[in-house]
């Protein structure tokens, strides 16, 4: 099998000659730009490095790195479809705190400030993000947790998508589905109703995360509206991002949607069948009607209650598959739901194996997770739960990636 026959067959519950690998096709599971730099260094590819995530400084993985790991899936993202492919010279060359030269977006719009951190400004230069002195990536300005109410007449989701964004997607699209066997994993107009970072990014200037999950509670009709005026928006901008793409991606990334902390979920598992699901299974129905594409949804922690609920609502692939946290153990899961919903993820922990375990301890553990999720008839992708940060030591991340092809 290629590549794209691959993911294909792990896709659909095809048993795949080897289990299909991914580093870098989904933004949350990607790896810092430091640690990318010494690893493909280490591999021999010596090129400038390239910001896919300007907010999260983390690298665009190149195709050489792909060839080279024996991955599977290469990203076809709106938000960078233009500048992923451009050469690295067409960016804006900036040195990071440690003092790595890299090259990023060229409308990314970043200054100094007085204390040597670095503020990152919107199209309209207000600044949205910041990054502190000696800082590893941003953080938004905006409060996640504050005590005003959200005004429902100033959420305007864009049903809209420029020209020229659609026509770098169709021209990025067409070249990797000609010229690779990889699997196009598609990206852009995503839902985040639970998680309020939509509703926070389309004009909503006051609000916050407790706010909306107040109004789930106390103002449902109001909060069915909002919601299902953002599942208008983004079905009207996939169907746009499908005209332009069509069969190239095999899955459309239909969510990003962060609903589990470390020990459980935001909300009820009631509360999220009543006032959430139905709004998924009214996007991922449109999805499954008007394409061939699968769906894709991210969601980080411990969100065990609600994966029957997205199943039922249409969840093709779940990503990142965070076994660190409560109830989300590869055993548990696969007894309760393999087969029924394609794990991508799960393969490496990011927050104590990685970055701490020794490169026999990385192996052992990379070898249990696949063989737990690999043991069925397809349904998996290996990649590692969350992104590599920058203090991951580099001998780590090539121990991870040697076991997911030794034990593949």
């Amino acid at each position: 099998m290629n590549s794209r026959e691959r993911v294909l067959a792990a896709v659909n519950f095809r048993k795949p000659d080897r289990i299909p690998i991914d580093l870098g096709a989904i933004r949350a599971s990607g790896i810092n730009a430091v640690v990318y730099d010494e690893l493909k260094k280490r591999m021999g590819i010596d090129s400038p490095t390239k910001i896919h995530d300007t907010m999260q400084i983390l690298a665009e993985v190149e195709l050489d790195m792909l060839r080279h790991i024996h991955a599977d899936v290469v990203p076809l993202d709106a938000f960078d479809a233009t500048w992923s492919g451009q050469p690295a010279s067409a960016g804006t060359q900036r040195q990071l705190f440690c003092g790595l030269d890299v090259q990023f977006p060229p409308d990314a719009r970043i200054t100094v400030e007085d204390d040597g951190g670095w503020a990152l400004h919107d199209a309209a230069n207000k600044v949205f993000a910041r990054m502190p002195n000696q800082g590893l990536y941003f953080d938004f300005t905006r409060p996640t947790m504050a005590d005003t109410r959200i005004d429902p007449n100033a959420f305007r989701p864009s049903a809209t998508v420029a020209d020229e964004q659609l026509d770098a997607m169709a021209q990025r699209g067409r070249y990797l589905y000609e010229e690779t066997d990889l699997a196009i994993l598609g990206w852009g107009a995503c839902l985040s109703v639970l998680g309020m970072s939509a509703l926070l990014a389309e004009n909503i200037t006051q609000g916050s995360l407790d706010s909306w999950l107040v109004m789930l509670m106390t103002e449902k009709e109001t909060a069915h509206d909002m919601m299902g005026r953002w599942v208008d928006a983004v079905i009207a901008r996939i169907e746009l991002f499908h005209q332009a793409v069509g069969d190239y991606c095999f899955a459309w990334g239909v969510g990003s949607d962060d609903a589990g902390t470390q020990r459980g979920e935001l909300i009820s598992p009631d509360l999220f069948a009543e006032m959430i699901k139905p709004h998924y299974r009214r996007l991922c129905d449109w999805v499954h009607t008007n394409t061939n594409w699968k769906t894709c949804l991210h969601s980080c922690g411990s969100i065990y209650n609600y994966i029957p609920e997205w199943i039922e609502a249409g969840i093709d692939i779940l990503n990142p598959v965070q076994i660190s946290a409560a109830n989300m153990e590869p055993e548990r899961l696969m007894r309760e739901f393999g087969g029924q919903i394609v794990f991508w993820g799960g393969g490496c922990d990011t927050q104590s194996v990685l970055p701490h375990g020794t490169v026999d301890e990385i192996d052992a553990h990379v070898r249990h997770n696949m063989e737990i999720f690999g043991g069925g008839e397809g349904g998996y992708v290996f990649t590692q739960v969350h992104n590599i940060q920058q203090d991951v030591p580099v001998a780590n991340v090539e121990a991870m990636l040697a076991a997911a092809r030794r034990y593949a």
